[in-house]
């Protein structure tokens, strides 16, 4: 069974199924591997081998991604996974935490690059006429090592939805210990093709979709991710695989419904992070089976959905995933629910997910020890998680160790409050935050994105939110902002901290409404001075 990247790619190297489809071009495993390793000998023969073999790649999700991916895994050097999100001074400083050397990027996002201190990088755009010429002259590869199983194969930075991103070591046997179990449980073969357009530099894409392919013999598709062109790229590619991360479920769930949506290839849609009701609505639109787990970039916990997994849980997890108190490092007592389903227990019930058997998969954040070391520390691997768990094992999020919101002297989590704003139909995306009260602790804020073609009253909402009896009158947002779209990093997840940021306002183009203390009436309001 192979331990590496390397290796599955070598199993392949004479197999003349199709690997790739891109925009009427077409690859098969044969060909995508032997450009992978000219694109690793031309690599080697300008590289440094006294500094780190970190080759970035600035590339969006085509063809050039994935045989850089497979390059770095044939050359034996580290493929470091760039964000093209970034900008300016933050893209710069990822470039050279990473101790990037060698940075591959193409005509889309060079640009990017202009008039950054990149001091001690050799960039290489590989539409360029210098590119093709080394190419041209690299010859054959003479490999810089051959990876074992716990070597890095990727850095791959987190999303930085609480704070800078973070270069995780991802090692090769993730890859081929990722693949099997999906090909198995979805009954993925050489006959399928896996819709690749998450980003290919986040884990999500490589450990839920990249992985698939790699161990099933199953073309891949790579795409960038539109919700107005899903659809057709499902049908021209004849993609029956799909993996995603954060929201893109509900951005496809927000465009208009058609008659024939369920005339598609599509069978399996795996990933995390979606809604009970956007899981059920896409497995029932587009005529799919979705499965929605639960994994953090470091790798060190790993939850799964099952059937009978109760609604606004995201399953149980593997062993050694629990919830724990930070304080005094004890696990926190199941939660308790009244009858109406509301959690009466969430100053106990409510902790941080950990690993407590240990770091799991996590090696540690590249260049960054005191990071490791808070992640780590007594022995355990702790999330920024905020979670709880009840008596049966199943995990609730409550958000992250930040949305924790103090009102009225009650702890609050943003998790539970927006599980039950996604029960408004109107809704499409929602996020919960604190904004400072004018009085003492916090208010709570929704920022609320509708889907098309609807629309909401502060009556309606107020009809709504008296309706939910399992949500505590503290719990009722003192601010809502209507908006067309609410911030998100590269892999689709709500960036809270910008929002926090703005305060209670309505933002550029949105809307504010605002209710008084110990009021259920929504007005449109004026900000809040800061």
């Amino acid at each position: 069974m192979a331990a590496t990247v390397t290796e599955l790619l070598l199993a392949r190297a004479d197999d003349d199924c199709l690997a790739i489809t891109y925009s009427g071009r077409t690859w098969t495993w044969r060909e995508h591997i032997a450009e992978a390793r000219g694109r690793a000998a031309a690599i080697l023969s300008v590289a440094d081998p006294a500094r780190p073999m970190h080759v970035g790649a600035l590339l969006g999700n085509t063809p050039d991604m994935l045989t850089s991916l497979a390059a770095g895994a044939l050359g034996g050097y580290v493929t470091v996974g760039v964000n093209n999100t970034r900008r300016g001074a933050a893209l710069a400083d990822d470039i050279r935490r990473a101790d990037v050397q060698i940075l591959l990027t193409d005509a889309e996002h060079r640009g990017l690059l202009e008039g950054l201190d990149l001091d001690g990088v050799t960039v290489f755009d590989l539409s360029a006429p210098d590119w093709a010429e080394l190419l041209a002259g690299a010859g054959e590869l003479t490999p810089h090592s051959v990876p074992g199983a716990m070597d890095p194969f990727m850095l791959i930075f987190t999303s930085g939805t609480s704070g800078n991103p973070k270069p995780v070591r991802l090692a090769h046997m993730m890859v081929p210990f990722a693949g099997p179990p999906l090909v198995e449980r979805f009954g993925i073969g050489a006959d399928d093709i896996c819709y690749l357009s998450m980003p290919l530099f986040h884990s999500a894409a490589i450990l839920g979709g990249y992985c698939v392919a790699l161990v099933s013999g199953a073309a891949m598709a790579p795409a960038k991710f539109s919700a107005s062109t899903f659809l057709d790229d499902i049908r021209r590619y004849g993609a029956t695989y799909m993996n995603y991360v954060g929201k893109p479920l509900a951005y496809i769930l927000a465009t208009a419904q058609r008659p024939d949506d369920a005339d598609n290839p599509l069978r399996v849609a795996f990933g995390n992070e979606a809604t009970d009701r956007d899981i059920d609505e896409f497995a029932r639109r587009f005529g799919c089976t979705v499965w929605d787990g639960f994994g953090s970039t470091e790798l060190a916990i790993i939850i799964t959905r099952e059937p009978g997994t109760p609604p606004g849980s995201i399953g149980k997890g593997y062993p050694g995933v629990a919830v724990y108190n930070s304080e005094n490092v004890t696990e926190c007592p199941p939660a308790v629910f009244d009858t109406h389903g509301a959690l009466v227990n969430s100053d106990e019930a409510i902790g941080e997910l950990v690993n407590a058997d240990g770091t799991g998969l996590f090696m540690g954040y590249y260049g960054d020890e005191a990071a490791t070391a808070e992640r780590t520390r007594g022995g355990l691997y702790w999330s920024g998680d905020l979670a709880y768990k009840d008596t049966e094992g199943y995990i609730y999020l409550a958000g992250r160790t930040a949305d924790w919101m103090r009102v009225d002297g009650e702890n609050l989590a943003a998790g539970p409050i927006e599980r039950i704003l996604q029960r408004l139909d109107a809704v499409s995306r929602v996020a919960v935050y604190a904004v400072p009260d004018e009085h003492v602790g916090d208010a709570v804020m929704a920022a609320i994105v509708l889907r098309d073609n609807t629309s909401l009253t502060p009556g309606e909402l107020t009809a709504f939110l008296g309706e939910q009896a399992d949500l505590s009158p503290k719990a009722w947002p003192r601010f809502v902002r209507l908006a067309a779209d609410l911030p998100t990093t590269a892999t689709n997840k709500i960036l809270k901290r910008a929002l926090v940021r703005q305060g209670a306002t309505a933002g550029e183009g949105g809307t504010l409404w605002r209710r008084e203390s110990r009021s259920t009436t929504y007005e449109i309001g004026e900000p809040v001075p800061r």
